[in-house]
């Protein structure tokens, strides 16, 4: 009996076809090894449309190599694309055009600015929102600041620290602006008159991006280093929205953001707020607070945007043990888990997608049985292989 497939789509780094997260795919494919579902890894150019083949990256987990081969499309697709600047990304806006009718375990998510809009109208969730603006004009900024002792700006749809600038407001009336650029090295701060703002702003290199403007939090440790909290909502095996953890970030010294990427450090939530609110009694409060949030947040945006089975939450949570949302990322990593020594969690935050994944198909399978006869109507359950298909071998 054939196995269901599940393809892993991801984009190459660079021409000469780099891999980002190979070591996750290892642990996913060898994971799907023993729960019974195939996964191989592969990106929109390794599809044949002449053929409707693709040149699958495969990986054995008995000799630990990875190699190619020529399949036939999965019943499955779990989207791991990140936004890129480059050809590649082009390639990937056509494939998700030409094949939307695909089985996808999760859709695009939308921007920071047209998230942070959806989150907005819902009154519950209004509250854990930071005050956030479209960056059109110098008095966007100007107007923030006067609300607001720190302000950050954004591209909309950055990722990994790229390209934020902070500014804050000095009881002198001079501006302290500094940052990270678009390779993530750290701008050190400047001083700035407010009279200077609009041309200090315009040397701070946008890369043609939108950006928003968002109220700054009051996240230093005693130590001056910023941190935040990294929360991983994931659907499960039975196709239900679970906290699967959260960990603390910490940043480096001199660093405006908490990215492991930029150089942040792990923690475990737990051990952070020990130094942040001391009481395990609120401790327990606040992690029960910002579950339920994140739990609600994934449901919301699934609701609004279409399947999802993922979401990271980036988190801050204020001296008064207030949980803000600083922004959603629907392509989150793992790591965050790993360095911070919760090994159960991290095996688990790999494990889920692909649980989930054979959960669907079996649901599709079983909705595409019960089809009464003589309904030839097309739909996803269509998409659903018959066990006796040529099965896929790897």
């Amino acid at each position: 009996m054939a196995q269901p497939v599940l393809g892993i789509l991801t984009l190459y780094l660079t021409d000469n076809k780099v891999l980002e997260e190979r070591p996750v795919y290892e642990k996913m494919i060898s994971a799907g090894q023993r729960i019974g579902i195939s996964v191989f890894v592969f990106t929109p150019q390794d599809v044949e449309e002449s053929s409707g083949k693709i040149h699958a990256m495969v990986y054995n987990p008995a000799t630990g190599k990875w190699g190619r081969r020529w399949v036939r499309f999965p019943n499955l697709i779990y989207d791991r694309c990140r936004i890129q600047k480059s050809h590649r990304f082009e390639q990937l806006l056509a494939f998700r055009k030409r094949y939307s009718h695909l089985l996808f375990l999760n859709r695009p998510l939308r921007n920071k600015w047209t998230v942070y809009r959806t989150l907005n109208k819902v009154s519950s969730f209004r509250s854990h929102l930071p005050v956030t603006k479209l960056y059109q004009f110098v008095d966007d900024v100007s107007v923030m600041l006067k609300k607001f002792p720190t302000v950050y700006l954004k591209p909309i749809n950055g990722t990994g620290g790229r390209g934020i600038l902070r500014i804050d407001r000095g009881q002198d009336g001079m501006l302290l602006m500094q940052g990270r650029n678009h390779s993530r090295s750290i701008v050190e701060p400047k001083r700035v008159a407010r009279k200077n703002l609009a041309s200090a702003l315009s040397r701070w290199d946008m890369h043609g991006d939108r950006y928003i403007v968002q109220q700054g939090l009051n996240i230093k440790l005693p130590n001056g280093r910023i941190h935040d909290y990294r929360m991983l909502v994931q659907k499960n095996g039975s196709g239900v929205w679970e906290v699967t953890g959260c960990a603390g970030r910490v940043g480096p010294p001199r660093s405006i953001t908490s990215n492991l990427h930029g150089g942040g450090e792990a923690a475990t939530m737990n051990t952070l707020l020990r130094q942040w609110v001391g009481n395990d009694a609120a401790i327990a409060e606040i992690r029960g607070t910002a579950e339920k949030f994140g739990i609600e947040v994934a449901r919301h945006l699934e609701a609004t945007y279409g399947a999802l089975c993922e979401l990271a939450l980036d988190l801050a949570i204020d001296r008064n043990g207030k949980v803000w949302l600083i922004e959603v990322n629907p392509k989150p990593s793992r790591e965050v888990f790993r360095q911070a020594g919760e090994r159960e969690v991290y095996r688990k935050a790999i494990l889920r997608p692909i649980e989930y994944a054979l959960w669907l198909y079996r649901q599709k399978k079983e909705s595409r049985s019960k089809k009464p006869l003589g309904d030839n109507s097309v739909g996803l359950e269509q998409l659903i292989q018959d066990e006796d298909d040529k099965s896929y071998s790897f």
